[in-house]
């Protein structure tokens, strides 16, 4: 090959013995055919080149074709600006809310990634939404087809823990819409049980524009799904002495937003009485896995260099002892003789209503140091502590097959840490005390000062009066939100005719729900993300 390229014909010319016009004309024929030859691979360079350029093309075209579907124009977004023309409907417009300082880095990212593939203005702050529905409902008066399909289709993506998630639920129910958008969540952070329940997984997601096009892929094919909504309200007589107002950990300074007091002049408030109202969607918990919890958050705000979502698996050992510790000194491992009221049945009375009727008494063992009102199966890192009753389980108990949309709450009780360990066994389920549509906690005088609670991972500690036998808790069912699911997620709808036929599948090992016996035996199994002892620790030293 010389120097611009081309095959030199000598390397195959004929070197025989042959005559001068032989040998000339053998060489014009094979000059001829590479000429020939060397035009034709010319022609064929330049077509794989162009080939080349024309597929970049056409998957750059696709990309944008994709993100079409998704892209919501500005003047939708922000009031008053400057109209858009666009070329085709997006079949799924999204909205995206994104905590930044979930995840550490990672949601600064992600927010930043998504900025990049859709318009910067559809990643949104608390405050957006109200303001998109009024713009939206001000262009359909004005005849804008697009605004009414947007408002059809739209769709919510929220990345960060269960307490973001649980914010917006709480900022859609109450915009009190005809048409509530469906929610994706991408597990961010930790407590990731909402996003597991539905599909999403619960490792944090990779921020790349691949994996963020991966994910609005799963978005555009996920399914509604209906979830019921359940309202807490807490009532007591306005104290004497010292607030009762809820404290949260110091790392949540903003966590209350699921739990707060009730202004003066709302509909629930008791003249001489303090109200505090909430909501949720996964679960309430009450008790010491909660306190656990609250010790935690508040852990990590004091030493932050303890808790990374980056960090080996050598340092993330320490954050597990950390947790284990403070389950450890609360007594979360062994009964305290100096915290009798941990039990349930000391601290409060429990009441359920199991259809539109009268309260019956709730039979709460001795035992039970805490009780958990479970709407979705994932908690505590994506187990299941209602599990799957058996038959014979479910005619004793008047059970039925949990589903999210059903109107009924599982509720459940643990002793302790052992007690929680079960649920990594097979079929390992807590104690199955009952499904209600209201469940209601009467506190009794004097019993303690303070209890712990959480909601969708948001714990607080709650002071209590001691001179009041009036303080209630009281839940109930409060509408329903859509999620967008996966299919084949564990989250069941009555809805789903496909979902009747899972819950044929029985427990089939150990299915007693009031025994308090082989307390070693639990000890055998792991241990969820709220009861988790790290392998190093020595199991001697807790009891």
């Amino acid at each position: 090959m010389d120097n611009d390229g081309w095959i030199c014909y000598r390397q195959l010319c004929i070197s025989s013995a042959a005559s001068d016009l032989h040998r000339e004309v053998s060489s014009i024929t094979v000059l001829k055919f590479f000429a020939e030859f060397c035009s034709d691979l010319r022609n064929r360079v330049g077509f794989v080149q162009i080939k080349k350029k024309r597929a970049m093309a056409e998957c750059d075209a696709g990309t944008d074709n994709f993100l079409k579907e998704f892209y919501i124009p500005n003047y939708i977004l922000v009031p008053d600006s400057e109209f858009e023309i666009v070329s085709s409907l997006p079949e799924h417009p999204v909205i995206v809310f994104i905590n930044s300082k979930s995840g550490g880095q990672l949601g600064g990212d992600l927010l930043t990634t998504y900025r990049d593939l859709l318009n910067k203005n559809q990643d949104a702050p608390d405050k957006v939404l109200n303001k998109l529905y009024v713009n939206l409902e001000r262009l359909k008066q004005s005849g804008d087809i697009l605004a009414l399909e947007i408002e059809k289709r739209l769709r919510l993506i929220v990345a960060g823990g269960d307490g973001t998630a649980s914010w917006l639920l709480g900022v859609v129910s109450d915009l009190k819409l005809c048409q509530p958008p469906p929610i994706a969540t991408v597990p961010l952070g930790t407590g990731n049980n909402l996003p597991f329940a539905f599909g999403w997984g619960k490792k944090n997601p990779n921020t790349d524009h691949q994996s963020v096009k991966s994910f609005l892929d799963q978005v555009k094919k996920a399914k509604e799904m209906n979830i019921d909504s359940w309202h807490l309200l807490m009532r007591m007589k306005a104290p004497k002495e010292g607030p009762c107002e809820p404290v949260a950990p110091l790392e949540l300074p903003h966590s209350l937003h699921a739990f707060h007091r009730v202004s003066d002049d709302n509909a629930l408030n008791v003249e001489g009485c303090h109200t505090y109202r909430g909501g949720f969607w996964n679960y309430f918990s009450m008790g010491m896995d909660a306190q656990v919890s609250y010790g935690f958050h508040s852990e990590r705000k004091l030493h932050p260099e303890r808790v990374s979502f980056c960090l080996p698996p050598l340092v993330l050992c320490g954050l597990k002892t950390t947790y284990a510790m403070l389950g450890c000194t609360q007594g979360w491992f062994s009964a305290s003789i100096s915290q009798p009221t941990s039990r349930i049945v000391q601290l409060a009375k429990v009441k359920i209503m199991k259809s539109h009727g009268e309260w019956v008494d709730l039979n709460i063992p001795h035992s039970i140091r805490s009780i958990v009102c479970l709407n979705l199966p994932s908690f505590s890192g994506g187990l299941n502590p209602w599990g799957t009753p058996s038959k014979n389980r479910r005619q004793d108990k008047d059970f039925t097959p949990p589903f999210v949309d059903d109107g009924l709450i599982e509720v459940v009780g643990f002793r302790d840490a052992w007690h929680g360990l079960v649920l990594l066994a097979p079929n390992g389920h807590g104690t199955r005390l009952a499904q209600a549509h209201r469940i209601r906690f009467e506190f009794h005088k004097g019993a303690a000062d303070h209890t712990y609670m959480r909601i969708d991972g948001e714990p607080w500690k709650q002071p209590l009066p001691d001179d009041d036998d009036t303080v209630v808790v009281e839940i109930s069912h409060l509408g329903q939100v859509k999620m967008l699911a996966v299919e084949g997620c564990r989250s069941k709808s009555v809805e789903d005719p496909s979902s009747h036929g899972v819950h044929n599948h029985e427990d089939s090992g150990d299915d007693n729900d009031d025994g308090d016996e082989n307390w070693e035996e639990r000890r055998k199994f792991g241990a969820a993300d709220t009861f988790k002892i790290p392998d190093e620790a020595d199991i001697a030293h807790f009891s």
